[in-house]
């Protein structure tokens, strides 16, 4: 059993109590009252520009003299482009259909009850997350919109920068008279504050990580609460013997370079071998172009002969880079069997023409997302039509995919009476 700094646990519990109590007051905002909370924090977010900048200056002269990447001190920094887009996204969240409180499927039972469901917030949420300080923003918002209260606790890189952010929100919440606490950042850099939050059954109803691997693995494993995750994005695309060449190369090459070090970039490309001898060194020629390095099984290295062997561990891997490994596959059959056994369960697409074939993928792959004749790289929200998301989820339960304002609610059902009585 673990044992926690008593200040570390006091401070993350009195957060949780106040997370409650707002979550109640939060179920019955109105939808007019959580979109002007947004409005108006979309408005002070603009007006506390200079700020901003001011205290995502600290971060990265702290981040540089720690020695953090250019690529990681790129994410982290926040200009007047990046500070109007986080206004922007809290105005388009303000936009979109407020999910609480719908009432769905109401059906009349043989004993004379209405009977249907009310869509209904989760509670508290916990987000924990690293580098990005736009996630405050994003997290909040679609936390406030469906009815939550949120417990955020950003990346140390990030600490100044957050707290600043979350002082927009707090002036959004006053202005619309919603509780301060519907929003809270944790206040320490401590682990530990992370440890005692994910198991805080009695105030917080589900966990969301958004970060690197070894961030969701570690807050996985050491949850009480439950935990709306995807560990890693091992996307596949196939292309059938039954594919158009021109659907194929434009989706391969789109999947994989679009963007390198997202969820839903491909990382394995499967290949029919009847169309093998054909789409391969057109996909090499485009792929060379945009350096990416290729690993290919043995039937791919006889066609595209200055790749390198692929591994065992090939198939496993999610690169998050300009590396792409190739397998040649006999047919449908064995694309399936390899996506069953490497698939990390996220994004897998499909270019073909046969109908029959494609609908047997739709039927067959058992990811969050499939996809016929189309990149995987539209495995996203906005992509969805569901707005901002708050991540993308590969467990069965409860959310899976992108998880938007309705992966933030439950359902309860309701039953509507005129004094009945069960006999």
């Amino acid at each position: 059993m673990k044992h926690y700094t008593s200040s570390i646990q006091e401070m993350m519990y009195g957060l949780g109590r106040k997370a409650r109590l707002a979550s109640r007051l939060l179920m019955s905002a109105s939808t007019a009252d959580k979109n002007a909370a947004l409005i108006a924090a979309a408005d002070a977010i603009i007006h506390r520009q200079a700020d901003l900048i001011a205290e995502n200056k600290k971060d990265l002269d702290a981040s540089r003299a720690r020695g953090l990447s250019d690529a990681l001190i790129d994410r982290l920094a926040l200009n007047a482009e990046r500070i109007q887009s986080m206004a922007d996204g809290l105005r388009q969240i303000a936009a979109l259909p407020d999910p609480v409180g719908e009432i769905s499927d109401m059906s009349f039972q043989p004993s004379g009850l209405q009977v249907g469901h009310m869509r209904v917030p989760l509670g508290v949420v916990g987000i924990i997350y690293e580098s990005r300080p736009n996630v405050t923003a994003d997290a909040a918002a679609l936390c406030l919109k469906s009815g939550n209260a949120a417990i955020l606790r950003g990346g140390s890189e990030a600490v100044h920068s957050n707290h600043a952010i979350a002082q927009c929100i707090h002036d959004g919440l006053r202005e619309a008279g919603l509780p301060l606490a519907a929003v809270q950042v944790v206040p320490t850099t401590d682990r530990e504050a992370v440890s005692v939050l994910v198991q805080m059954e009695e105030y917080v109803d589900v966990i969301v990580p958004r970060g690197g691997k070894g961030l969701i693995e570690r807050v996985s494993a050491d949850a009480r609460v439950p935990v709306i995750k995807h560990l890693h994005g091992v996307c596949h695309v196939y292309i059938d013997d039954a594919a158009d060449i021109g659907k194929a190369v434009a989706v391969a090459v789109n999947a994989k370079t679009q963007r390198y070090g997202t969820c839903n970039t491909m990382e394995t490309l499967l290949v029919a071998e009847s169309i093998a001898p054909q789409v391969l060194p057109l996909l090499a020629t485009e792929f060379a172009a945009k350096g990416v390095e290729l690993r290919g099984c043995e039937r791919t290295l006889k066609i595209i002969t200055d790749a390198k062997a692929a591994t065992e561990e090939d198939w496993h891997e999610e690169y998050l880079a300009p590396v792409l490994s190739i397998r040649i596959v006999d047919g449908l059959d064995q694309a399936l069997d390899h996506i069953y056994e490497y698939s990390s369960n996220h994004t897998e697409a499909i270019i073909s023409e046969n109908y029959s074939a494609t609908q047997r993928f739709l039927r067959e792959v058992d990811s969050s997302s499939v996809m016929v004749n189309a990149s995987t790289r539209f495995a996203d929200g906005f992509e969805y039509g569901l707005g901002a998301e708050i991540g993308i989820s590969t467990d069965k339960i409860h959310a899976r995919g992108p998880v938007g304002l309705n992966g933030l609610t439950s359902q309860k059902y309701i039953v509507l009476g005129d004094g009945h009585i069960r006999q």
